[in-house]
């Protein structure tokens, strides 16, 4: 008996909701959470104490010439650049210290990339 998709969905919020209340994202600290889609990723930095982003990239509005032009750029270096480029907006919002948030997914693929860019654009986890 396969899985349908409501199935994995329900799983990954489940295992989010778990996640989630381990973890809280303040303003000295706040939360650096992913969500990925199958196309695309997209990362935030989120102040919990507020309610607000106060950071936010993703693949479709990263600047860096080297998403856009090239098609053959896979979607791990993708990730990458998404995470030095949030770690550059929340350097310059005076964010060095963030906790992660990997939104119920395994700390692997995409989302290792993306944390890994993001540590080696400066964020401290």
């Amino acid at each position: 008996m396969a899985s349908s998709s409501k199935d994995h969905l329900k799983r990954r919020i489940l295992r989010h909701m778990r996640v989630r209340n381990n973890i809280y994202g303040e303003l000295l600290r706040p939360r650096l959470t992913v969500f990925r889609s199958n196309k695309h990723i997209y990362a935030q930095i989120v102040d919990d104490t507020k309610g607000q982003t106060i950071v936010s990239q993703s693949d479709l509005k990263s600047s860096g010439s080297k998403l856009k032009n090239s098609s053959k750029i896979t979607k791990l270096e993708i990730a990458h650049e998404v995470g030095l480029n949030i770690a550059k907006a929340a350097i310059t919002k005076k964010i060095k210290k963030v906790v992660f948030d990997r939104g119920g997914y395994k700390y692997h693929g995409r989302v290792k990339s993306l944390a890994e860019g993001a540590k080696k654009g400066g964020l401290i986890f």
